[in-house]
């Protein structure tokens, strides 16, 4: 069964940093396609060892705050 996961992605130092939230992983890699394999890669493993229950699609939306 296909479940879809959000990546967040982002430049740290010197190398793309990808993030799951849904599942918790994480993965890097030398550019934006790269980090994005690695991190569906580590996702899978992971998930062979820690199944998740099955859930409901999530929102995922933006949002502004004040900051001094």
């Amino acid at each position: 069964m296909n479940r879809r996961f959000t990546a967040i992605i982002y430049w740290e130092e010197d190398v793309y940093v990808a993030e799951c939230p849904e599942v918790g992983t994480a993965s890097q890699g030398d550019s934006i396609e790269e980090a994005l394999a690695n991190l569906k890669e580590a996702t899978e493993l992971y998930l062979e060892e820690f199944p998740l229950p099955k859930t409901s699609p999530r929102l995922l939306t933006t949002f502004e705050v004040l900051s001094a």
